[in-house]
């Protein structure tokens, strides 16, 4: 067996897996110069009798730095230190997050985007490193706790199963046993949203966006029903343009531009997103409504540009980036007292009134 500097047998440290101890140790000879970048390292049997530990132990402190992106494997060929672990980076997290969206989910969708932003600031605040594997990985191999991004039905019951990896919803209330939430109130955002339109005496409002699929649009079509019922009012089907993902079909704008050239159209629409809340601007246009006289707009989500529409868009405003810096904060502190337990976390929406709303029948 070649001696490696810096490769000597490790003891067991009271409170710490011995995989953890073999790890630092390994860690501490790369760091130390006995592996260059790009080097191979001695196979796991060599390692596991310079560390004096068994081959599992070896294996899992490999894999360990693997998943740190320390390490990486090559199949067939061996284990080498990563070629960009270079003097910039001297150090790896002890807590790892998995972050998992939804197969439908994009991150150019707004409040996707901003949820996964204050994802990426919660872990540089805390020092936790992401990775973003695939729902059928064996997560408990790869982290320490799971963030699932607004999930669909099926999804968390999956991750769930995987023994006891802690899980937290991220933008979406679950009643699952063990699994906690850090979510904004749907349905009371959606009750807002429309109650804003019905104060304004609108009482022919219409409703675009997905009414299932993930928890928070059920969500939001049960808050605008519950919205009408509490003026009194039932939902018209003509005056609901589903859709089935974050933006609008050809066809479902097909559907949009018949509704508002109906002579029984709605005077104003919710919109659970803010492309689709694009779309009845466009086919507003189109077909010669003025936004804020003819009809009365309210949207869910509220990026920059939503203030500089033309007229300007009233919105409800999520604050989404809080929501994901909570998820990972909420995580890692599980991990670091090693307690399973996260508490649940619920959030409002703020109205953000512009010129996109108006009282029924105003002329400006």
């Amino acid at each position: 067996m070649t001696v490696v500097q810096g490769l000597n047998p490790v003891n067991p440290q009271p409170g710490k897996p011995l995989y953890q101890v073999a790890k630092d140790r390994l860690l501490e000879a790369i760091d130390g110069g006995a592996f260059a970048p790009g080097e191979q390292l001695p196979s796991t049997k060599e390692l596991s009798e310079h560390l004096s530990v068994s081959l599992v132990t070896a294996h899992r402190a490999l894999q360990e730095l693997v998943n740190a992106g320390v390490l990486e494997r090559s199949q067939g060929k061996g284990t080498f230190v990563q070629q960009a672990y270079s003097e910039g980076r001297r150090t790896v997290s002890d807590v790892r997050i998995a972050v998992l969206l939804n197969r439908d989910a994009s991150l150019v969708n707004f409040s996707i985007g901003q949820i996964a932003e204050g994802i990426r600031q919660g872990a540089l605040s805390t020092d936790a490193d992401l990775v973003f594997p695939r729902y059928d990985d064996d997560l408990r191999k790869q982290c320490h706790g799971v963030i699932c991004i607004c999930p669909i039905p099926g999804e968390v019951e999956a991750i769930v199963s995987q023994r006891r990896t802690r899980v937290i919803v991220a933008g979406a209330i679950s009643n699952l046993d063990g699994v906690n939430s850090i979510y904004v109130d749907e349905v009371q955002m959606a009750r807002q949203a429309v109650g804003h339109l019905t104060g304004h005496g609108h009482t022919q409002v219409g409703f675009i966006g997905p009414v299932d699929g993930t928890i928070r649009h059920h969500d939001r079509w049960q808050g605008y029903l519950q919205g009408l019922a509490d003026r009194g009012l039932t939902h018209k089907p003509q005056w609901v343009v589903p859709a089935n993902g974050w933006r609008m079909t050809e066809r479902e704008r097909s559907d949009l531009m018949r509704m508002l050239s109906s002579p029984n159209r709605p005077t104003a629409i919710f919109s659970t997103g803010y492309y689709f809340a694009l779309d009845v601007y466009a086919a507003a246009q189109t077909l010669g409504l003025k936004i804020g006289r003819d009809l009365s707009v309210i949207s869910v989500d509220d990026p920059p540009s939503a203030a500089y529409l033309s007229p300007s868009l009233t919105t409800v405003r999520q604050p989404l980036a809080q929501l994901g810096h909570g998820a990972v904060t909420a995580l890692v502190e599980s991990v670091r007292r090693n307690d399973l337990r996260v508490e649940n976390r619920m959030l409002r929406a703020e109205l953000v009134i512009r010129e996109s709303t108006a009282p029924v029948g105003i002329s400006r």
